[in-house]
């Protein structure tokens, strides 16, 4: 995954001239603005789950596990629910192609949108994560109010990806060039700012969100009110991002890079580096010890593109080279700097997403505690590419998570094991106990475990049960390259309904079955008299 990491940031950081933009700032709806701090605390000690999220979890419980027993039945009449585990999915970084596949794998899980055996399971879950591409298809999914696939594809994503604002030919003779250019200067004009990140995630609302001028007033908080989230219909939402020690001399995450989430109501990290979060809504407040500075806090930060664009990010991949806006041969990124250079003159920070550190002089954050920014970038760039790290944590208490592993870890594209297997070797030197055993990438390949679905943690209840789904081109070829930004119609919807096969493992009859097998192994509950055969095929040890 790194080398097509560094590719796609080849692609992005290579060089052309960039044409001029406005450098007067109109009123934007992106800006932070200043608000009321509220009159709970800013900042909590990573010390268990938020309120607000335990609350949310407790009341989604009641329809997740309606949803999972009505699949489990509908799956084979002879499942006892007496018992149901609590259910997660993640979607992994890989741009566009992961998006589509990721879609494709939620449509086959959605009974609102399919008929197919596994139809009826995303009903049953309570968490759901995203990385860099995966990170766009929940972003797309959760700030539209959780439509179907169906919807999206047919009235956002096949024009907007045919027509994508990251070709300069799209961008240059769009109305939206103007709007984010402007939208940029008034980040700057209110105090913060912007960097690369802050175009390149607005250009990817345009195609994500169906909000007011791409969705430029959408925000990660803003979910908690929408009606499927207030009602509890979907599982919670987490994205995830990584944080470079720049501090340190570094320009990339290391192995062990603080791992970041970002919800609707929190953003922080359970890492012992910094091990603790900070409301979301209020992300952009200048804070020391966890007190805002000033007599009033921040608002609109944490805009949703500019989040998911966080999770996305590959800029630092340039690795200290000064961005300019005259010398990168990537029209893109030269279009991007241009859009930032009429702000402020552009130095090695615009390469990352930059967050004011709600964890300054906050003794519990050691390793940040100092630092008066948070410099974030695409959550797959240490080797973790699929978003587990948040599920296995002890707090969340998640039985089984289905991962949908979209990597091209492979000269062709495809995944092969190393990302899942690097986060079972940073979790054992984190102290999590819940990863399952990972086998080595030779015995992925070998056993073709790259290919089909696996169960690992089946024998043992105390570790988390992963259900490892890797993109197969059943019906499509689906191993399209990471830096690929235009899909013709054909290519959208030949992506999505391969991506249904795969979660329906190209409609095995049995499949749905074993999938129900799997999840309910460590329930203690009688399982249907097949699932002895589905355990010999699909777990691994």
């Amino acid at each position: 995954m790194l080398s097509t990491l560094l590719v796609f940031g080849a692609f992005l950081l290579s060089t052309c001239a960039a044409v001029a933009v406005p450098k007067r700032a109109l009123p934007s709806g992106y800006a932070p603005r200043k608000a009321t701090c509220p009159s709970t605390p800013l900042v909590r000690p990573a010390t268990s789950l938020s309120s607000q999220e335990t609350a949310y979890v407790a009341s989604r419980a009641g329809p997740a596990q309606k949803g999972l027993a009505a699949w489990l039945h509908k799956t084979n009449s002879t499942f006892n629910t007496s018992s149901l585990p609590t259910v997660a999915l993640t979607t992994s970084g890989g741009g566009y192609r992961s998006l589509l596949s990721g879609a494709g794998v939620i449509q086959g899980l959605d009974a609102r949108d399919s008929r197919v055996g596994t139809s009826g399971l995303f009903q049953g879950l309570t968490y759901q994560a995203g990385l860099s591409g995966g990170a766009w298809l929940l972003s797309s999914f959760a700030g539209n109010d959780y439509p179907t696939i169906t919807s999206l594809k047919t009235n956002l994503w096949t024009q907007a990806f045919e027509d994508s604002l990251l070709l300069p030919e799209y961008l240059l003779s769009a109305v939206a060039y103007v709007e984010v250019a402007n939208d940029i200067l008034a980040k700057e004009s209110a105090g913060f700012p912007p960097t690369l990140t802050d175009p390149w995630g607005r250009l990817l609302s345009y195609q994500l969100l169906n909000g007011f001028d791409g969705g430029v007033l959408d925000t990660l908080s803003g979910i908690t009110g929408l009606s499927n989230f207030t009602s509890f219909a979907v599982p919670y939402p987490i994205i995830t991002s990584l944080a470079v020690k720049t501090f340190e001399g570094q320009c990339l995450p290391g192995p062990n890079a603080t791992q970041m989430e970002l919800h609707p109501y929190e953003f922080g990290s359970w890492d012992n580096q910094l091990s603790a979060f900070t409301q979301t809504a209020y992300l952009g407040t200048t804070l020391s010890d966890g007190v805002p500075t000033t007599g009033s806090c921040i608002v609109n930060y944490d805009n949703l593109g500019y989040v998911l664009g966080t999770s996305s990010n590959l800029f630092n991949e340039a690795c200290a080279a000064v961005p300019s806006a005259t010398n990168l041969s990537s029209s893109l990124t030269a279009d991007l700097a241009a859009i930032v250079e009429a702000a402020h003159a552009l130095s090695t920070r615009d390469e990352y997403a930059v967050y004011p550190n709600p964890f300054f002089a906050y003794p519990r954050s050691s390793l940040y505690e100092s630092q008066t920014d948070l410099f974030l970038v695409d959550g797959g760039e240490a080797l973790q590419n699929n978003p587990i790290w948040p599920l296995i944590q002890p707090y969340r208490n998640v039985d089984v998570i289905l991962v949908n592993d979209n990597s091209a870890d492979t000269s062709t594209n495809f995944p092969n094991g190393s990302e899942i297997l690097t986060t079972y070797v940073q979790s054992l030197s984190a102290g999590l106990t819940k990863m399952p055993v990972i086998p080595s990438v030779d015995t992925f390949i070998s056993e073709g475990l790259n290919k089909r679905p696996t169960f690992f943690g089946c024998n043992d209840n105390t570790k988390t049960t992963i259900v490892y789904i890797p993109n197969v081109n059943y019906t499509f070829p689906s191993n399209e390259p990471t830096s690929k930004l235009q899909y013709e119609p054909s290519e959208t919807s030949g992506m999505i309904a391969n991506g249904v096969e795969i979660i329906n493992k190209n409609g095995d009859p049995m499949w749905p079955t074993c999938l129900g097998c799997g999840i309910m192994k460590k329930t203690g509950t009688t399982l249907p008299a097949a699932c002895a055969a589905c355990f010999m095929e699909y777990c691994y040890n």
